[in-house]
C-alpha cells in the first residue's frame, strides 16, 4: 500500500507510467466505450453506486473501469485469472484513477482469493464478473463455505462475515457476466434455487459472442501460442477442441495461418457443422495421435486427459483458451510423466511421457492471456460498451428484475452495432414504412 493512494494490492506502482500509454493506446481502438464514458460523464447513470469486478486486468478493461468510474461509481476491481494481469495496468489505475485494484500477475491460489475477498469488502450494489468467481465467493461467504476454496484469510484483507455475506446477497441489484463458463455457472446456481439476484449474460449478446468469442478468441489464442512458442503454424496439425464461437474463431485463424485443422466436439450440431465449414471433425482419442498443436476452448473439465496425453507424439503441444485451467488435466499428466516438469521458455513446461515430450503453454490457463494480451481492444470495445451499458440497466430497473439470468435487453444489442458502425463510418438502410407494414403484417398478398 502506497501513501495517499487509494486501497489497493499490486505489484509496483512505478508501473503506472508505462501502464498510461499502453491503456490510452487501446482506447484508440475503443471508440463506443469512449462515447458511452462522454455520456456517463454528464449524466452520471451510476451515481451513488459501488461495483466490485473480477475481469481480466488488461489496458481494455482498464478503459471499462474508468467509463464506469466517469458514470458515477465506486469501483473495486480484482483479477479473473492468476495469470492475466498486466501490472502496469493495474498501477496506473491505482495511481492516475483511484481504482481500487487487488491484483498481481503470477498470485498463487490463497491471494487470488484474498482478492476476491478485498474487492467484496467494499459492499457492491453492482458485481461484474469473468467466470463467475466474484459472485460464486460471496454466496460461499454468505453460506459459510469459503475456506473450501482458499486458505485462512490474509492479515491485509478485511474481508466480510457469513452474516455480511447474506446481507450483502440480499441488497445486490445485481451482476454481469463476462463469459461462457461463467455463465453456464450462474445458470447452474439459478436452477439449484441457490442464485440470490438477478444476473445479465453480457456473455449472450449477440455484439459480445458473435464477435469477442470469434474474432478477439480466434486472433487471440494463436498470438499466444506463438509468442509462447514461436512455431510454424503452416502445415501444422491444429486440433481445436469444442466448435462453439471460440472454437470456430480459433479453427477459422489456424487454418488461415496455413494450418490442417481438426475439430473434436460431443455435439452432433457442432461437429456437422464443422464438417460443413471444411474442418476434418474426429474424437480426442484419434486426433490425440496425429496432432501437433491443441488447444481446448470448451468450458468444461479433463478435455485432455490422461489416456490422450499417453497417445501424443514427440513435441506435441497443449494450450487452453477456455476460461478455467481445468479442460487440460494437468494433474494427471504430473503422475504419469516420467519427472518433474521443466520450463523450457516463458510459459512452456515440458513433460516427458515414456520418453515423448510434451509442452504445456501457459499452466493451461488462457494462452491468450498468460502469453499474449488478450483480445484486440477494437472487439474488446464492444464487449465492455456491453458491461456498461449493462451496469446502467441494472440501476434502471432495480427491484424490478426478476431473480435468473437475464440476456442482455435486444435495445442494448442494437445500439452497441449502430454506435459501432458510427464510429466505422458506415451507413446502413432503414426500412420504408411500407416495408415495415409488409413485414408486420400476414393478409398482404406477394
Amino acid at each position: 500500500m502506497s501513501k495517499g493512494l487509494v486501497d489497493h494490492h499490486i505489484r509496483d506502482i512505478e508501473l503506472a507510467d508505462k501502464g498510461k500509454l499502453r491503456v490510452e493506446w487501446a482506447e484508440r481502438t475503443m471508440p463506443v466505450v469512449r462515447m458511452i464514458r462522454e455520456r456517463f460523464e454528464k449524466e452520471r447513470p451510476l451515481e451513488g453506486q459501488r461495483l466490485s469486478a473480477c475481469l481480466h486486468v488488461t489496458t481494455e478493461t482498464a478503459n471499462l473501469v474508468v467509463t464506469l468510474k466517469a458514470g458515477g461509481a465506486d469501483v473495486a476491481l480484482c483479477a479473473s485469472n492468476p495469470l492475466s494481469t498486466q501490472d502496469d495496468v493495474a498501477a496506473h489505475l491505482v495511481r492516475d484513477h483511484d481504482i481500487k485494484v487487488f491484483s498481481i500477475k503470477g498470485e498463487d491460489h490463497d491471494v487470488y482469493y484474498d482478492h476476491i475477498r478485498a474487492a467484496l469488502a467494499y459492499r457492491p450494489t453492482i458485481t461484474m464478473d469473468d467466470g463467475a468467481d466474484l459472485v460464486g465467493s460471496l454466496h460461499m461467504i454468505a453460506l459459510d463455505r469459503l475456506d473450501d476454496l482458499a486458505g485462512p484469510v490474509s492479515e491485509w484483507v478485511a474481508g466480510l462475515s457469513k452474516d455480511e455475506g447474506a446481507e450483502l446477497l440480499a441488497t445486490l441489484l445485481g451482476s454481469t457476466e463476462e463469459t461462457t463458463t461463467g455463465v453456464i455457472r450462474l445458470r447452474a446456481m439459478a436452477q439449484d434455487g441457490v442464485l440470490q439476484f438477478p444476473v445479465i449474460a453480457v456473455n449472450d449478446s449477440l455484439t459480445k459472442h458473435l464477435f469477442d468469442n470469434r474474432y478477439g478468441t480466434g486472433q487471440s489464442t494463436l498470438d499466444g501460442i506463438l509468442r509462447a512458442t514461436n512455431i510454424l503454424l503452416a502445415g501444422a496439425r491444429v486440433v481445436v477442441a469444442g466448435y462453439g464461437w471460440c472454437g470456430r474463431g480459433v479453427a477459422t485463424r489456424a487454418r488461415g495461418a496455413g494450418a490442417r485443422v481438426i475439430v473434436t466436439e460431443v455435439e452432433p450440431l457442432k461437429a456437422l457443422e464443422a464438417v460443413m465449414d471444411g474442418f476434418e471433425v474426429m474424437p480426442m482419442a484419434e486426433a490425440a495421435t496425429v496432432g501437433d498443436v491443441f488447444v481446448t476452448v470448451t468450458g468444461d473439465t479433463s478435455v485432455i486427459s490422461e489416456e490422450h496425453f499417453r497417445l501424443m507424439k514427440d513435441g506435441a503441444i497443449v494450450a487452453n483458451s477456455g476460461h478455467f485451467n481445468v479442460e487440460i488435466d494437468l494433474e494427471k499428466l504430473a503422475a504419469i510423466a516420467d519427472g518433474p516438469p521443466r520450463t523450457v521458455r516463458d510459459f512452456v513446461e515440458e513433460y516427458v511421457v515414456n520418453g515423448r515430450r510434451i509442452f504445456v503453454l501457459g499452466e493451461g490457463r488462457l494462452i491468450n492471456l498468460a502469453a499474449a494480451e488478450g483480445h484486440p481492444a477494437a472487439v474488446m470495445d464492444m464487449s465492455f460498451a456491453n458491461q456498461a451499458l449493462a451496469a446502467e440497466y441494472l440501476v434502471q430497473k432495480a427491484g424490478e428484475l426478476e431473480i435468473a439470468v437475464h440476456r442482455t435487453p435486444a435495445v442494448i444489442d442494437q445500439e452497441i452495432a449502430r454506435l459501432k458502425l458510427e464510429t466505422m463510418e458506415i451507413g446502413i438502410d432503414r426500412l420504408t414504412e411500407e416495408q415495415r407494414r409488409y413485414l408486420s403484417s400476414w393478409d398482404l398478398g406477394t
